[in-house]
């Protein structure tokens, strides 16, 4: 009688998606101030004020739900946290704290274990996403932190640099224009809340789609995210993505027959890349992350 271990199904096999919901935001989101003129938000005229704070604020769950804001990779942290303790405090039916972690020793201080293991929702400031992924990643707290996000409904909401840190590529520096030169832009691991994707924000109104492009010349597994400022995506199941806010949401897709020559060819030297597919997705609009396919061994 054979005792060979039966391969397990795709079902059986595959990861069950998250049970919490993930929000990023491109950053500038409206916090109930007046549109600046030129903006998205100030000629868009089915713009409303507040729409993605809001957004965070109707998912949470429980009486009374704990907000905990992280103004880790802000170079102001008590401005950026302030901020927020407004917003949230204003808007949302419950309390609001700060989890203050400014370098690795802070992620140990039992007060802040004990905030992940009580908050309803997490919200990541903008500022430097390389101070928030150097500071943060591989600590018990983050461990903890994306457990909960895997297996609780809580909510884990991130603008700019905190929106930038959640996937898994992670661009850390490259100006504006850069990124058509091969090294001009540099690449680490984020948090990794989404797998196989790459996020930048700000993205149209700074001119971030050459540099999003080499990012995924680099590893054509990946689909690009660029959001813009006061948008938006709320991420259901870990896959399915909707588009809140008042701009649009950029993704580039790489197909089986996507090329380039990203290693052939010396730094500084202009790469290609082919057949990118893109979409433009405005408020209401969904998108559905594709799969992995399952290997067969």
């Amino acid at each position: 009688m054979s005792t060979r271990k039966q391969k397990p199904s795709a079902s059986e096999s595959a990861c069950p998606p998250p049970k919490g919901l993930l929000i990023a935001v491109g950053g500038h989101e409206n916090k109930g101030e007046t549109p600046e003129r030129g903006s998205n938000q100030d000629k868009n005229n089915s713009f409303a004020p507040e729409s993605i704070l809001r957004r965070f604020c109707d998912e949470l769950v429980g009486e009374q739900p704990l907000i905990v804001v992280i103004p880790t990779a802000s170079g102001v942290p008590d401005e950026s946290a302030a901020d927020y303790h407004e917003a949230f405090g204003r808007l949302c039916q419950g309390r609001v704290e700060t989890m203050d972690i400014r370098n690795r020793a802070d992620t140990l201080r039992p007060e802040y274990l004990e905030l992940v293991e009580r908050a309803a929702g997490f919200w990541f400031t903008g500022g430097d996403q390389l101070r928030l992924t150097g500071i943060l990643g591989g600590s018990h707290i983050l461990h903890r932190l994306k457990e909960r996000y895997a297996y609780e409904r809580i909510i884990v909401g991130g603008t700019s640099a905190g929106a930038t840190a959640m996937s898994t590529p992670m661009i850390y520096e490259g100006t504006n224009n850069a990124g058509f030169r091969k090294g001009e832009i540099a690449i680490t691991t984020g948090l990794q809340f989404l797998r196989d994707v790459a996020i930048d924000t700000h993205f149209i109104a700074r001119g971030r789609i050459v540099r999003m492009a080499q990012i995924l010349a680099t590893n054509l597994s990946c689909v690009g995210l660029g959001l813009e400022e006061d948008t938006a995506v709320v991420v259901h199941d870990g896959r399915e993505l909707e588009v809140i806010g008042s701009g649009l949401v950029t993704i580039l897709e790489t197909q089986e027959d996507t090329c380039t020559n990203i290693y052939d060819i010396a730094p500084q030297t202009p790469f290609f890349i082919r057949d990118l597919r893109v979409h433009f997705l405005s408020a209401g609009e969904r998108y559905m992350l594709p799969t992995t396919p399952e290997l067969h061994l």
